[in-house]
């Protein structure tokens, strides 16, 4: 019997080289107050408290083999034109809710500094109480 395609994408496998970055911005991370890493499929998932805020390689990659992801509430206009002039990063959702996971592409040691600005950004928002309605 011939078995079906998965519904699922496959996930990319990762570089050795996204590995290593993965394992910088983790330890880099781990050291900012209320982080807590945790094993996800494949990922570190980075919380800050209890909202996961980013997720990074481990093994397998998101939307591409060397990006990483991060929830962002894009409201301010400043971030979502920051957001669309940054050509490495896509969003990320499968909702029909606005976009509020987007993966950046790294492809150079030097991505490293604007991938912790990402992260601090989505960080500094996961530590922000969502206002009422």
């Amino acid at each position: 019997m011939k078995r079906q395609p998965s519904a699922q994408a496959k996930l990319p496998e990762i570089s050795e080289q996204m590995k290593a970055w993965s394992a910088a911005l983790a330890d880099e991370i781990g050291g900012w107050p209320q982080v807590n890493a945790r094993s996800f499929f494949g990922f570190t998932a980075l919380y800050r408290k209890t909202k996961m805020f980013a997720a990074l390689p481990r093994s397998r990659g998101i939307e591409a083999a060397n990006s990483l992801v991060f929830k962002l509430e894009a409201d301010a206009l400043a971030v979502r034109d920051r957001l669309r002039q940054d050509s490495r990063i896509r969003s990320w959702s499968s909702s029909r809710q606005r976009v509020r996971w987007f993966a950046l592409e790294l492809s150079c040691d030097g991505d490293l500094h604007d991938a912790l600005d990402w992260l601090g950004l989505a960080y500094e928002a996961a530590g922000k109480k969502k206002k009422s309605r």
